[in-house]
């Protein structure tokens, strides 16, 4: 097979285009037709493989199928001076009868084998009206949700569905958390009353206990007087008996 022979037909087939600004995943799509009879096997290469993300990178092409490979540019600050940097290359070969292993094949290929197809990457950067058509599709978008002259409403977007089902759950647990407060209020109040139960059932023997106390008291003070009255007694009469005597 001679290098001039075509084997896959790439679209494009020249330049790879991505349209800014970098700052976001931006993804083209490189088509891989095989016009052959025969199967085909392709791997994607790239100058600056850091940059990129190609999904998938490698395969097999049946005869007369085309396979879509998408090439993601990931977020970086776009340098004009680096665009020449950026370029991607396809190599194809005919797929022998079997192939166990590709990584294999590819390491065994003949250079007279392979077809390599190069593309160039190219950048384009927006200009200020299309910056100033964006800023003005972005004002201009909530007008779009004034309710329609036959009486029916817009849709609403997405987040305000999402801002529904949030309020709603916010709902849910207010109920939840004011239920608890309920039932700890309730428990607060049992424990109230029986504190206040038992409180009343000690008053009782605190009485009977404090009463003993006030009796042995006025019996200890009693008991005191008709002492002295004995003791002066036994005086009295032992001063008379010496007198008399």
């Amino acid at each position: 097979m001679s290098k001039s022979e075509q084997i896959l037909i790439l679209d494009p087939s020249t330049d790879l285009k991505f349209k800014g600004p970098f700052t976001d995943v931006v993804t083209t799509n490189l088509v891989l037709r095989n016009p052959s009879d025969r199967k085909v096997c392709f791997k994607v290469k790239t100058t600056a493989p850091r940059r990129y993300c190609v999904r998938p990178n490698s395969g097999i092409i049946d005869p007369g199928a085309a396979v879509t490979v998408s090439v993601m540019l990931q977020p970086f600050d776009y340098d004009p001076n680096e665009k020449s940097k950026h370029k991607f290359m396809v190599q194809t070969i005919f797929a022998p009868p079997n192939v166990p292993d590709l990584e294999g094949m590819w390491k065994e290929a003949k250079p007279d084998d392979l077809m390599d197809s190069k593309l160039r990457c190219v950048f384009e950067m927006p200009s200020e009206n299309d910056k100033v058509n964006d800023v003005d599709v972005t004002k201009s978008a909530p007008a779009l949700h004034v309710s329609k002259p036959d009486g029916t409403s817009a849709p609403k977007p997405s987040s305000t569905s999402l801002d529904d089902t949030e309020r709603k759950k916010l709902q849910e647990e207010c109920k939840r958390l004011q239920s608890e407060v309920a039932r700890v209020a309730e428990e607060n109040r049992q424990l109230k009353d029986e504190g206040l139960r038992q409180r009343k059932a000690l008053r009782p023997d605190n009485m009977v206990s404090n009463s003993g106390a006030m009796m042995s008291k006025q019996q200890s003070s009693s008991s005191l007087p008709s002492l002295l009255v004995v003791i002066a007694a036994i005086f009295i009469g032992f001063f008379l008996g010496k007198f008399i005597l």
